[in-house]
């Protein structure tokens, strides 16, 4: 399993304006830590177990790379890297049975979820949490994620790179450059998550966040 050293995270908090700047995209290099890479270590810092990681996009990095295989991966769009079984085509209806994982991952992806879908993808992500689970969500702050999806749209249509995998895909006109705190909680809350907190990357200079939902190891009571 992967994991920065504190050290690391020094060099990467120092660095944070070259890397978010930075034209190696979605690899590690020069000793720095991309900004993908740099999410699925917070991430994977709460993951508890056997994950799902819901929109793992290319090469399905994070359950292989920083989970070490335990999990599964799954799209909607078959990105480089992925096979059958990572393809879902209807994202409100997890192709797995009741409790089967530990934790379910979004990883700065849930304003891709078409806005009609995004509470039933949720409730999907509950369905399928074991008792006393949790649910994973990362979200930039609103104009850093305009600001990001504009830069590397710009780099590949400038240089001819493929870093943009939205815009290899196409949006949605239902999705969104972001979400915000309060919908994320509120989704979250209404899909049966409790006791949510959210933590800020610091070596991202708190520009970047995650969000971590329980689902409870007893359903409560229904009122009589």
């Amino acid at each position: 399993m992967r994991r920065r050293s504190v050290g690391q995270q020094v060099v990467d908090f120092v660095t944070f304006p070259v890397r978010a700047l930075a034209l190696h995209g979605h690899e590690d290099r020069f000793g720095l830590t991309s900004l993908p890479s740099e999410r699925f270590d917070y991430v994977s810092r709460h993951v508890l177990g056997y994950c799902l990681d819901v929109g793992c996009g290319r090469q399905n990095r994070f359950v292989l790379e920083f989970l070490d295989g335990n999990g599964k991966g799954i799209d909607v769009y078959p990105y480089e890297g992925l096979t059958e079984e990572n393809l879902v085509e209807d994202m409100t209806h997890f192709p797995f049975p009741c409790e089967t994982f530990r934790s379910v991952t979004f990883i700065a992806n849930l304003n891709h979820i078409p806005r009609s879908a995004r509470d039933a993808e949720l409730a999907e992500a509950y369905r399928v949490l074991v008792p006393g689970g949790n649910i994973i969500v990362t979200m930039g702050r609103p104009l850093v994620e305009i600001l990001v999806h504009k830069l590397v749209a710009f780099y590949d249509r400038r240089l001819h790179t493929d870093f943009d995998v939205d815009g290899e895909r196409g949006m949605d006109d239902q999705e969104d450059y972001y979400v915000t705190r309060d919908e994320i909680v509120q989704r979250l809350t209404a899909a049966g998550f409790r006791d949510i907190a959210r933590q800020s990357f610091r070596t991202q200079w708190c520009l970047n966040q995650l969000f971590v939902g329980w689902k409870p190891r007893a359903e409560p009571a229904a009122n009589v």
